[in-house]
């Protein structure tokens, strides 16, 4: 019996354990619970799945082969959603937390940490009279930058609905996924700047007011793009700019499209298409979504209207689908000043 008891803390110190397989067995240790279920963004229909218990209230499921890459979850113990306790990777949202677990891919990924020069991501904290709220906008300054005399072309990178402006870097690695670009030129060094995308103030009931996106571009344009530039080494002119945001902020990128044409070279719109109607001729888009994304019917239909290819990716509505997109995305940024 006394190997039993150590036994049951020590399997509850790992969650998730990653198997050889790419499988993971999530545990979660909660003797009083009655119900515990986990849900994570591989499954569909955003279902979720029970945890089994065992007589020492270890509560533990084992998936099948998991997809390399980031993917999000959470347990709901007895109604309650929570992160697990147990794993260190939070991922930070506008009202809840959650976990990450990160599958390895048997071949180097965009997003792997790798043995190159490495950029700095920093947190810029600013009052806006726009927005009437002092707000972070994050950015990431490539290798090179310190010390250097040298200006960039810079690329704003706007989040999801329910997330917040560091996720582009806790749970898209977008830091990471330049690093490695840059290291292996295929895409020119460049600065990231990744503002808050809720603009108007956020409500779970309602996130995306239609007051926020033009809120957001009124923000984007009259306050950061301005103030930015003369801070940091940022090449003027639009063809030294991109704008680009996967679902909410897909949307916020084709209103300021719609809105302000000439202002960004490239727009990138992931998983998204418009949240209202738009001019029927829009510039210089890529578009993508995943093949089972729950927003690729309005992605097909924005390509389709702007006449530009889709380009369609294997999985669903999530993190690993962002991160591909921002790495096809940023090798076409800025040509004709690639060195």
């Amino acid at each position: 019996m006394r190997l039993l008891f150590l036994a049951v803390p020590l399997l509850a110190q790992i969650s998730p354990e990653l198997h050889p397989n790419q499988s993971a067995t999530f545990r979660l240790l909660a003797p009083k619970a009655t119900a515990v279920t986990l849900w994570a963004d591989w499954m569909p229909n955003a279902q979720s799945q029970p945890l089994a218990k065992d007589p020492n209230g270890l509560w533990s499921l084992t998936t099948g082969p998991l997809e390399p890459g980031g993917h999000l979850y959470w347990f709901n113990l007895d109604g309650l959603p929570i992160a697990d306790p147990i794993n260190p990777v939070i991922k930070l949202r506008q009202r809840t937390s959650a976990s990450i677990v990160e599958i390895p891919s048997p071949t180097p990924a965009p997003w792997d940490l790798k043995d190159v020069p490495h950029g700095t991501v920093i947190t810029e904290w600013r009052h806006s009279k726009t927005l009437g709220r002092t707000e972070r906008v994050f950015l990431y300054l490539p290798p090179g930058y310190e010390g250097g005399s040298t200006r960039y072309p810079v690329l704003y990178l706007i989040h999801g609905k329910g997330d917040i402006p560091d996720s582009w870097t806790n749970a898209g690695r977008a830091n990471f996924i330049l690093d490695n670009l840059i290291a292996s030129k295929k895409a020119r060094s460049m600065i990231l700047v990744m503002p808050a995308g809720h603009a108007a103030p956020y409500d779970p009931a309602n996130p995306t007011p239609p007051a926020n996106a033009p809120l957001f571009t009124q923000y984007l344009t009259n306050e950061l793009i301005p103030v930015l530039e003369a801070k940091y080494r940022i090449a003027p002119g639009p063809q030294n700019r991109a704008l680009a945001g996967f679902s909410m902020g897909g949307e916020l990128t084709i209103h300021t499209a719609a809105t302000h044409p000439k202002l960004f070279s490239r727009h990138g719109v992931f998983s998204a298409g418009p949240a209202i109607p738009i001019p029927a001729q829009l510039p210089n888009f890529w578009i993508s979504a995943g093949d089972t994304d729950t927003a690729l019917p309005r992605a097909r239909a924005f390509a389709e209207q702007t006449k530009t290819n889709l380009n369609l990716y294997k999985g669903p509505h999530n993190w690993t689908r962002w991160r591909l997109s921002l790495n096809d995305f940023a090798q076409l940024l800025f040509p004709a000043t690639r060195r």
